[in-house]
């Protein structure tokens, strides 16, 4: 899920120190610390935001999951005992173009659904991580990374189970809606053309949605959740509060990059790392966005081949040109095409092999790509602390997911090139008098999908090797850069010049606006950089 941050209650701050608030009585199961290590504090205050508001938006956007879930799963079990194994339930909609319509309606309820769910696993999974000292970046790659042990939820077995799921999602999707020809066998017309919900697709989106509304479930009852924030500043103030993250000393000029080398005194440097050199994750991401564009190049241009190969004479056959070009893939364009019979649960399983083994690599690459948009969505509110306004640690948990570009072009990518690569990849499931008959595969040039893709993952690119200017060290949500470079709390806070010495200067944070650092001076920090607890 997109980044999720609580609302700020000002009257629990304390500037200049730390964010202190009392724990609400009746929340210890959620919100009491993930290890049983002993806190640095009293017991009744807390120097970080526990972000109730995101949990209670979360188990929300999880209820309504498992509304939808469980509708689908009754539709497609009415459908089956109604009109069998390969029933459809007909719509009063007609034509093809409702068809695609409804498709691209179903993929962004699913990409609702599956970011509700992935949300609670991303924070059950970050506290999982916490808890066994590999906790490192703010954001992880939430599928491929797991924690300890094979039976725990957010391990690697369940892990493996959640892609499959995922996968399913979207697959059921695209072949959920269909065209139901009711006079076919009288007229032979397709001008009666209806929209009907296959039975099978319904109810195996509704099982792979519930699923993973369990599992989220079960890894959020499994481990002790210290916040639901995913700002990385609640949750480093937290580790550090509960000595999971001890701030080094002498390190407040030292950015994510120089993690392995020697941590001593530096010079402010002009320009900071990019995301592709300080995260090792970003550059593998990177590489899987354009293998699959790669890929899919690679079919567009085989397809191309093959029909200018064996239809280049057909009265029928149109060349790929501009004048012909099409955003809706049309019966006269270029396609290759393949049969699958049908009559029995084989081959819907056979179905939707051929349809998660082509859509897997996409869903998996904009699965991955939320990596990018929440790492540098972490660094650019770190950089917010040398500008006027000032950084703020806390806002509404919905703010970052409608105001971040980064956010927002993802979140609308996820089903719309989801449904683009249904009108590629078309299985083509029409039913006559609501019963399934058949299965056509058409494989249309890719190049509408190809070209989106290219853009997005040139665009990404760009985000993951852009350079940020000034001296503000970058830590692009690393927690134990932000434990050094944070040594004030409040909930407004600015980076700059505190102090000078000899021989060496201090920079630091502070509830109120601080001088540029001097980019002649060297600087090694504070020994003061701990929490404390107020008095």
């Amino acid at each position: 899920m997109m980044a999720a941050f609580s609302k700020p209650i000002e009257a629990n701050w304390h500037p200049p120190s730390l964010l202190v608030y009392n724990a609400l009585p009746g929340h210890q199961d959620f919100d009491s610390t993930i290890s049983d290590v002993k806190p640095t504090a009293d017991a009744r205050t807390d120097f970080y935001d526990r972000s109730l508001t995101s949990r209670r938006y979360a188990l929300v956007g999880v209820a309504c999951t498992s509304i939808f879930s469980c509708l689908c799963v009754i539709a497609g079990i009415v459908t089956l005992a109604s009109h069998g194994i390969m029933g459809a339930t007909p719509l009063n909609m007609v034509g093809a173009d409702s068809k695609v319509f409804l498709t691209l309606i179903l993929d962004l309820i699913v990409t609702l659904c599956t970011e509700s769910t992935g949300f609670v696993h991303g924070i059950s999974l970050r506290s999982a991580l916490a808890s066994e000292s590999r906790l490192r970046f703010n954001t992880n790659l939430r599928l491929l990374t797991a924690a300890r042990g094979w039976n725990n939820p957010n391990g690697a077995l369940l892990n493996s189970i959640s892609v499959i799921l995922l996968i399913i999602s979207y697959s059921s999707a695209s072949v959920a809606i269909c065209l139901d020809n009711h006079d076919w066998s009288e007229t032979f017309s397709i001008n009666h053309e209806g929209i009907a919900i296959a039975g099978i697709p319904l109810l195996i989106l509704g099982v792979a949605l519930l699923l993973q509304v369990m599992i989220a479930l079960s890894g959020m009852q499994a481990v002790k959740i210290l916040t639901w924030s995913s700002s990385p500043f609640d949750v480093t103030a937290a580790l550090v509060h509960h000595t999971q993250l001890t701030p080094a000393t002498f390190r407040c000029m030292r950015r994510v990059s120089d993690l392995d080398t020697y941590g001593g005194p530096a010079k402010p440097p002009e320009t900071q790392p990019s995301a592709w050199h300080a995260h090792p994750s970003i550059r593998k991401v990177v590489i899987f966005l354009w293998v699959i564009v790669a890929v899919c190049a690679g079919w567009a241009a085989l397809v191309m081949y093959i029909w200018g190969r064996l239809f280049t004479n057909e009265d029928y056959s149109n060349p790929l040109t501009l004048q012909t070009w099409s955003f809706f893939q049309r019966s006269d364009g270029n396609y290759l095409t393949y049969g699958l019979p049908s009559g029995g649960i084989e081959w819907w399983i056979l179905v939707f092999v051929n349809m998660a083994v082509v859509q897997g690599p996409l869903t998996l690459g904009l699965h991955c790509s939320e990596l990018i948009v929440n790492v540098i969505r972490d660094e650019r509110q770190w950089r917010c602390a040398t500008r006027r306004q000032g950084l703020r640690v806390a806002t509404n948990p919905l703010k970052p997911i409608f105001t971040h570009p980064l956010c927002v072009i993802l979140f609308i990518a996820k089903p719309f090139l989801h449904w683009m690569f249904g009108i590629s990849f078309d299985i083509s499931t029409i039913a006559t008098d609501d019963t399934l008959y058949g299965f056509m595969i058409y494989m249309f040039t890719a190049q509408n999908l190809c070209f989106a893709l290219f853009i997005l993952a040139f665009f990404f690119t760009f985000v993951a090797l852009r350079r940020p200017c000034g001296p503000q060290p970058a830590a692009y949500g690393h927690l134990q850069t932000l434990a050094n470079l944070v040594d004030e709390w409040s909930p407004v806070m600015w980076w700059g010049h505190k102090e000078d010495g000899i021989p060496y200067c201090h920079a630091g944070t502070s509830d109120h606006p601080l001088p540029d650092v001097k980019m002649d001076c060297v600087y090694a920090g504070s020994v003061a950089g701990s929490l404390v607890p107020l008095s």
